[in-house]
């Protein structure tokens, strides 16, 4: 028997969630992202007046003003959109016990168990699309904003039928009609298929999931290793990983930061004197959540918009900002040759642990200066949580007031949870190499 899987996706959810708050903009071109005036941030998503001049999620704020003149920006406020977020989850889980977040705006429900209960008392498409409608009224009823749902019997086919009709939509796709709606979506409309994958399909003449769909899943492999079978696998439809169950919310992966500089970044002195304020952030962000990370990553963005990035094991677990920033110097190095100026830059730390989680000792470490420096870090949030970011700084931040005033504290953060690709998907391409 089948599943039946519902993706619910919050339409353009930050802009809607201000328009709520703005009912003055509602029908004015409006974007949430950073402070346009220091130049700094991205356009976190917009309003559909705004996406029809141009705007799109991920733009410099510059270029947004560029397509869009008249654009409205709006500052994002992250504990609004969570409380959102929680309420429309509350209402999920009205209609299942397993709900998975996918972000702050989207969930999976798997409603197999609970989809009897409404039409003809059967577990059918047609009952996931009645709890689908229901869902999407009380959303719009309770929370004053929209959904777009897409009903299947796996999780990729909902999220491709949450997409296929936006705003305020439901698309089903069954066993009857897939081929017909789906198969004709570009390749590049799957999860987990990133631009250049799409690059190579199409230079290999895969354009259409139907096209992927077809291909010997052997030969997908060779191309692309496993992720050949895991989008053969997506393609078709044959994706079996469940939707989390309630109390098996998938934990925080990593924590990071990133921002867009005041001005551009011009050698290795402003790069270390902004990796400091990153690391101080990342590093407080890591002591309020209780973890110590094992991997550290550090991502560079030239003034092309061209993005690099490099990752390397830690030797020791930390939430120590020192440690971070040193890290994050060395892999900085071994990352960027200035052909460009650098725009914009982040650092995450990642493969937590519990800070209590035992760890193994080294004789080449001097624990009790770091556990100095722990305390330091400890003194400082606790200052700047009681007399403002401003009120302790290191002595580096002197080198340049501009570059140094940028409260990274308070910019763009990135707290990831477990990927999906984590979750099991691996069984859908495993299954098909014993095919």
């Amino acid at each position: 028997m089948d599943r039946i899987i519902l993706h619910s996706d919050c339409n353009c959810f930050y802009a809607s969630v201000e328009m709520l708050h703005h009912p003055e903009l509602a029908d004015k071109p409006l974007a949430v992202g950073g402070d346009e005036k220091e130049r700094h941030g991205i356009v976190l998503t917009a309003n559909y007046p705004a996406k029809r001049r141009g705007v799109k999620t991920g733009m410099a704020l510059w270029q947004a003003r560029q397509v869009c003149p008249d654009l409205v920006f709006v500052p994002p406020r992250m504990d609004l959109y969570i409380r959102f977020s929680r309420m429309a989850r509350a209402i999920y889980h009205d209609y299942s016990d397993q709900v998975e977040n996918f972000g702050l705006d989207e969930c999976w429900l798997d409603v197999t168990k609970t989809c009897h209960l409404f039409g003809d008392h059967t577990v059918s498409i047609e009952n996931g699309y009645r709890i689908a409608c229901e869902i999407s009224d009380r959303i719009k009823r309770e929370l004053g904003i929209t959904v777009s749902i897409g009903v299947s019997w796996n999780k990729i086919y909902a999220k491709l039928g949450s997409d296929y009709k936006k705003p305020d939509a439901i698309m089903v796709f069954d066993r009857k009609n897939y081929r017909r709606f789906v198969y004709p979506l570009p390749a590049s409309d799957l999860l987990y298929e990133g631009s250049r994958t799409a690059k190579k399909l199409e230079k290999l003449g895969i354009r259409t999931i139907g096209n992927l769909a077809a291909m010997d899943p052997q030969i997908l492999k060779e191309w692309f290793s496993k992720v050949g079978l895991m989008l053969s696998v997506f393609a078709r439809g044959e994706d079996q990983t469940p939707v989390s169950e309630v109390g098996l919310e998938a934990p925080i992966k990593s924590i990071g930061n990133s921002t867009t500089t005041p001005r551009d970044l011009v050698n290795n002195e402003d790069v270390k004197l902004v990796l400091y304020l990153l690391s101080e952030s990342v590093a407080s962000r890591l002591k309020e959540n209780g973890f110590i990370g094992q991997v550290e990553e550090v991502y560079v963005r030239d003034s092309e918009l061209l993005g690099f990035h490099q990752q390397k094991k830690l030797c020791t677990p930390t939430s120590i900002s020192e440690e971070i920033e040193k890290a994050a110097a060395d892999l900085f190095t071994r990352l960027y040759r200035w052909d460009q100026p650098i725009r914009s830059i982040g650092i995450r730390v990642g493969d937590l642990l519990p800070e209590t989680a035992p760890r193994q000792l080294d004789l080449f470490v001097d624990e009790g200066r770091r556990e100095r420096l722990f305390l330091a870090d400890r003194m400082v949030d606790r200052i700047r949580g009681r007399f403002g970011f401003y009120a302790v700084s290191r002595g580096i931040m002197a080198q340049d007031p501009y570059l140094s005033s940028l409260n990274a504290k308070a910019d763009d953060h990135m707290i990831h949870p477990h990927s999906y690709l984590e979750h099991g998907n691996r069984s859908g391409a495993e299954r098909l190499l014993q095919v």
